[in-house]
């Protein structure tokens, strides 16, 4: 088991802290950067700058992404640790060593959290022992060989909220429920975390008409939250707004081979729809790493449950 301890913005952390109805947060970083300390659902603890020096809180990580500030904001609005697009900004350049100008909207890296957790004021946590006061970003940690993994056994109680018994020298992380293979995408993402990777997955296109409009492009379910579904990348597609409407109403669907499934009654009922007839049997677009990709049983479950056959 792994856990990463990240120097935290004060701003950032007192902000979300004072909103315990945040459940996600975008850890981000102000360049674009990368994260492979953790696994998803490995634990993700927040320290705050020198001479404070003490753990305040921390979160499960889902994963990391690329997003231009716009987009982060989009997605996480107030979850960014920010009340508004302006003052992230004013955040993020304080840490940049050039000043984000007027025009720009410079990419940058998101730790995406869920099961975010804040300590009381009043009752921080030490920092690690062997924690450099020098460190600027974090520290990551195996707990299977690192002498000072009793630290983390007395912690992660507090970040889960109840005592729990984990063997730190096997591979843990919280999971969530799943349906289908669990072999697949076992991690279960958060919902903002969801559209980040949706979004990213489908490298900012609309899977069945190849639209790259940012603003009209959202990430779709499968299968819906309210039937059983789950914010899991391989429940997801990134559709057109309008797009999204008429998969989920049933006039559209996916078969597991990837090929666009047009119903019928998208005629019958409205005169219209020859865009999606003119695509139906063609394959959509679909991300490149095969485990991303569409699970076959979901698939399978909106053609016979929601998809308009006839």
């Amino acid at each position: 088991m792994k856990a990463y301890v990240g120097v935290t913005d004060g701003g950032w952390h007192r902000f979300l802290a004072a909103r315990p109805t945040l459940t996600e947060a975008n850890f981000w970083r102000p360049s674009g950067g990368g994260f492979k300390a953790l696994n998803p659902g490995e634990p993700f603890f927040f320290k705050t700058h020198h001479p404070h020096n003490r753990v305040v809180g921390g979160g499960f990580f889902n994963g990391f992404e690329k997003l231009r500030i716009s987009e982060a904001w989009d997605i996480f609005r107030e979850a960014n640790g920010a009340t508004s697009l302006q003052q992230m900004r004013m955040r993020v350049s304080q840490y940049r060593k050039q000043p984000i100008a007027p025009e720009e909207d410079p990419v940058i890296g998101c730790v995406l959290l869920r099961d975010t957790r804040f300590f009381p004021l009043d009752a921080p946590a030490d920092q690690p022992p062997d924690f450099a006061p020098n460190l600027v970003q974090g520290k990551s940690y195996d707990l299977a060989s690192h002498p000072q993994a009793y630290y983390f056994h007395e912690l992660l109680p507090r970040l889960l909220g109840t005592a729990v018994e984990i063997d730190l020298s096997r591979p843990w992380h919280r999971d969530g429920p799943v349906y289908g293979d669990p072999r697949l995408v076992p991690q279960r993402l958060g919902q903002q975390a969801f559209q980040a990777v949706v979004l990213s997955a489908y490298e900012r296109r609309c899977a069945i008409t190849g639209d790259k409009i940012r603003p009209v492009l959202q990430a779709a379910h499968i299968r819906p939250i309210a039937s059983g579904g789950e914010h899991r990348l391989d429940n997801g597609l990134l559709l057109r707004s309008d797009v999204h409407t008429l998969f989920d109403r049933g006039y559209l669907a996916v078969d597991p081979a990837y090929q666009l499934m047009v119903s019928p009654r998208l005629r019958t009922e409205f005169g219209n729809g020859e865009e999606f007839y003119r695509r139906a049997g063609s394959q959509i677009a679909v991300p490149r790493h095969p485990h991303d990709r569409p699970d076959a049983e979901t698939l399978e479950w909106h053609l016979d449950e929601v998809f308009l056959a006839s």
